[in-house]
């Protein structure tokens, strides 16, 4: 009978959740769904310098905002609290303790350092790589080879983190450890440690790395590290939780946009592209757009109206009727929230038009709009199409580009250069609402 499995992300709370630990994070919680194992979470704060409190309740807000739940952890209130190294300082001590009294670690001084031995084949499979072979050698004494012996226990009393992870993870029973490529040149020494307390390795599966456009290590410049500056940008969760997927990992079907019940259900780690991921603002803005005009009109509203409350607007005569109408008009417009907020506040008020445009036009140009808005307001049918015959029989009997009128006016309705068709946009505003604010201008 196969064992249950279970899985860990164990952040160091020295920073918020960037984009390698929230996609770490992911492909874990994936595995374990995937799997119906465990996910758990736990906090490696040894470094007592750097680690706050702050930054975990960061990490964790950060992971619940994926929702990405974690299965077991201390009681706090009713909820999982994450486990932390620091509360488990007495296990390091112990297994530290039988290394020295089995003669393979000793001190130095106040440390507790494990003796390498040579020659020693601590190769391992993983899932994503492959067969990694190495071969156990010591530095000391003057002696060539590949690896260094191990401090187990710091002088500070702390575990290192090589040593550390390997405790935690055996005494919590974690059967598969996901986590980044750059954890491969740290896990010879750990099978190392593995095998000199007895214990059975987990199975390994390092995930590719995320690489810029530019084909560079990830970094600010390519866009927000933290999750939470994405959920400020006005990314969804379940846009980041698909883009995050992505990276190193597809569907069947050459799928881009899914939801989180699909990922769980194909999702295998056997499946992983051990090739380096790239990660592309465009592809984001690309999946989160799918998500969002997706968003039944209750659900889309209440994700707006922050952005909308931000630009000033009263939402409590928001209809939803009306905004079912407007979203429709629309289109596919609007790659995050923050942006669809923004390209759809003039529906729901004026003033946000008036703070993006002032109406400073050239007198002969003023004119010519005058003329133009007052002939059309004299219009029985305040219709798209009937709009749209008028102002090309117009322009074309006065020598005027069309656009040289319906941009001005889009400008005066919107307060935007782009809009859905301007004459679609003025018959559903109705004729009363596009003379306001034509009239605010000076226009009639």
């Amino acid at each position: 009978m196969s064992k249950t499995v279970r899985v860990r992300f164990a952040p160091s709370p020295t920073g918020a959740l960037h984009i390698g630990g929230a996609h770490t994070a992911l492909f874990n919680w994936l595995w374990a769904r995937h799997m119906g194992g465990k996910f758990i979470l736990r906090i490696e704060d040894t470094d007592q310098v750097r680690s706050t409190k702050e930054y975990e309740d960061t990490i964790m807000a950060g992971m619940k905002w994926m929702n990405l739940d974690w299965d077991e952890g201390p009681d706090i209130g009713g909820d999982f609290g994450p486990y932390r190294q620091t509360e488990r300082l007495h296990l390091y001590r112990k297994y530290a303790d039988e290394l020295l009294e089995r003669g393979l670690a000793y001190k130095d001084g106040d440390a507790i350092i494990f003796k390498v031995p040579l020659g020693e084949n601590i190769g391992f499979e993983d899932m994503v790589y492959g067969s990694i072979d190495v071969v156990s050698d010591s530095l000391k004494d003057g002696r060539t080879g590949q690896m260094k012996d191990i401090v187990l226990m710091k002088s500070d009393g702390m575990p290192t983190y090589n040593y550390a992870v390997v405790v935690d993870d055996h005494t919590m029973g974690i059967t598969h450890v996901i986590r980044g490529e750059d954890h491969i040149s740290n896990t010879p020494k750990q099978v190392l440690l593995y095998k000199a307390l007895g214990w059975e390795l987990p199975t390994f599966a390092h995930l590719p790395m995320i690489l810029g456009k530019d084909k560079k290590k990830l970094s600010k410049r390519h866009g927000a590290t933290s999750v939470y500056e994405y959920r400020d940008m006005g990314y969804m969760p379940d846009s980041v939780f698909n883009f995050l997927a992505l990276l190193g990992w597809a569907p069947s079907g050459d799928r881009e946009i899914f939801d989180r019940d699909l990922a769980i259900t194909e999702f295998d780690l056997k499946d992983v592209n051990r090739k380096p991921s790239v990660f592309d603002m465009d592809k984001l803005n690309y999946v989160n757009q799918g998500h969002l005009h997706a968003l039944p009109t209750a659900k889309k509203i209440e994700m707006l109206a922050p952005f909308w409350e931000e630009a000033g607007i009263d939402l409590s005569s928001v209809d939803e009727s009306y905004m079912e109408k407007a979203f429709d008009l629309m289109g596919g417009r609007g790659r995050t929230v923050k942006d669809l907020a923004e390209f759809t506040d003039y529906f729901l008020d004026f003033a946000p038009v008036t703070k993006r445009y002032d109406g400073e036009v050239s007198d002969e140009t003023r004119k010519t709009l005058q003329g133009f808005f007052s002939d059309m307001m004299k219009l029985d049918t305040w219709t798209a199409s009937s709009m749209e015959t008028f102002a090309r029989d117009w322009t074309k009997e006065k020598g005027v580009k069309l656009k040289d009128v319906a941009m001005p006016m889009r400008f005066a309705i919107t307060g935007h250069k782009v809009s859905p068709g301007i004459f679609e946009l003025a018959e559903f505003m109705g004729k009363e609402e596009i003379k306001r604010r034509l009239s605010h201008y000076g226009f009639l």
